[in-house]
């Protein structure tokens, strides 16, 4: 034990000199610390990756806006619709029809729909583009999180292929959520 001497032995009726456990203190600060190392690794792999895209200027150079997709969750459909600002370019709907896998939710229609309208219609198409195109989630508050999780995965699917070759190099869309 480690104690604080102030000098004062008998000068008060109480004494001012106090033991303080030291060690168990110690302790306690070195399982702390191990515990946030240990959690800060966890966090890192437990994260769903989206991005937050506020309204802003999303202007080429040019000043005229990209072409976007927008993917509505409806009750029985998916909405697909390709935008340049305000203007609907095309429109396609595909029936939703969950495949359970595991227990889970997954669109493989609306996948392989995502694939040819990115090979039709997306902006960032060529294996030397870093960007990808941007797809903006639109879903209602009923849909539960394992639905969500499933577009995710199938707008995920979709991938850029490098030259000549059949191999994924890259995502093609960028998720982004809407608020409706």
């Amino acid at each position: 034990m480690a104690g604080i001497d102030t000098g004062t032995e008998g000068s008060s009726k109480r004494g001012v000199n106090r033991d303080l456990p030291l060690i168990p203190f110690i302790d306690f600060l070195l399982c702390l610390v191990s515990f946030l190392l240990i959690t800060a690794v966890w966090t890192q792999s437990a994260r769903l990756e989206a991005d937050a895209r506020v309204p802003g200027d999303r202007t080429r150079p040019g000043g005229e806006r990209e072409r976007e997709l927008h993917v509505k969750v409806r009750p029985n459909t998916f909405e697909l619709e390709w935008r340049q600002a305000d203007t609907v370019l095309t429109m396609t709907d595909v029936p939703r029809q969950p495949v359970m896998v595991n227990g889970h939710p997954s669109y493989p229609d609306l996948a392989r729909l995502l694939s040819a309208e990115y090979a039709s219609h997306g902006v960032h198409r060529s294996p030397t583009d870093p960007r990808p195109d941007l797809a903006v989630l639109h879903a209602d508050n009923a849909t539960s999180y394992g639905e969500l999780i499933a577009v995710m995965d199938a707008m995920h699917a979709t991938k850029k292929y490098g030259g000549s070759t059949m191999v994924p190099t890259r995502r093609a869309f960028a998720v982004a959520f809407a608020v409706d």
